[in-house]
């Protein structure tokens, strides 16, 4: 039996196809053009092919932001996605403390990130932050101001405090989909619990696994807010990643060629990146079956 093609359908789309190409193919095409174009002022506009890019990959300012950004992005998906198996894991499957604590995990995705910025900024500062003040008080010599590798764990802890709920989310929704049955059959075969998530419960959440993965790659690659509203991207350049680069060098800077340059640079490896997690992934999810 053939299918009936209904090309007025493709008018119910038509909103959503204008919506997408004038709030991203446009502002995509404008950061094109100004990526092979010089400008000395006065709306007068020269071409000059790929010269922005070759100093982009040329410097050694692009680089550093770069390895510190895959240096980040390596150490946040060390963290959350195990710490969100185990969390999920030991999460109520029945009863009254399933909606508590899934109303708990939801609450830190609710606040906005400069929020989130703003209530670490505050929560580890020496003379009024709890964590700070605490710490501080107990001798510990903590100043995320002054210390790079103090600068960093607070990146880092405010980023698993803010988006490890959603690795737990998505790994609780893989978890309850599994039949009782595998259960069950376990129980029979008196497996143990490492048994159990060897072979049930992580296969079953495989796919929620790939979504996570590349989700918490994609915003920690692409962080910005959290660690400019805290640090601004210091002490000195220790914390300035790619994006904070970027914004300098577009805003701070009005080098327009060179950051629309960059941040094509910066798409197109994180497209590429997320394209070989999941081919990897998809891969070897194919291999096992």
């Amino acid at each position: 039996m053939e299918k009936t093609w209904n090309n007025r359908a493709w008018f119910m789309v038509l909103p959503v196809l204008l919506l997408v190409a004038f709030s991203a193919v446009i502002p995509l095409m404008t950061v094109v053009n100004y990526s092979v174009q010089d400008t000395f002022g006065g709306n007068q506009f020269f071409w000059a092919g790929t010269e922005w890019f070759e100093e982009i990959l040329s410097s050694d300012r692009f680089w550093l932001a770069m390895g510190r950004n895959l240096a980040f992005s390596a150490i946040i998906l060390a963290i959350e996605i195990p710490l969100g198996i185990f969390i999920a894991l030991n999460m109520p499957r029945k009863g009254w403390g399933v909606p508590v604590c899934l109303v708990l995990m939801a609450l830190p995705l609710l606040i906005p990130w400069n929020v989130v910025g703003t209530i670490w900024q505050v929560f580890g500062r020496i003379d009024i932050g709890l964590l700070g003040r605490t710490l501080h008080t107990l001798g510990i010599d903590y100043n995320y101001v002054n210390d790079p590798i103090d600068a960093w764990v607070t990146v880092i802890v405010m980023d698993v405090w803010h988006w490890t709920s959603l690795v737990v989310l998505l790994c609780y929704a893989g978890l309850v989909s599994i039949p009782e049955a595998y259960y069950q059959a376990a129980k029979i075969d008196g497996a143990s619990r490492w048994a159990v998530f060897r072979y049930i419960q992580l296969p079953k959440m495989s796919r929620v696994l790939l979504i996570a993965i590349l989700l918490r790659f994609m915003d920690s690659f692409m962080i910005y807010t959290e660690p400019f509203v805290v640090t601004g991207g210091g002490p000195g350049n220790s914390t300035t990643f790619l994006s904070i680069d970027l914004v300098k060098m577009a805003i701070g800077q009005f080098d327009l060629g060179p950051a629309a340059a960059m941040s094509i640079i910066y798409f197109l490896i994180i497209l590429a990146m997320s394209w070989v997690f999941y081919t990897v992934m998809t891969n070897y999810d194919a291999e096992k079956k």
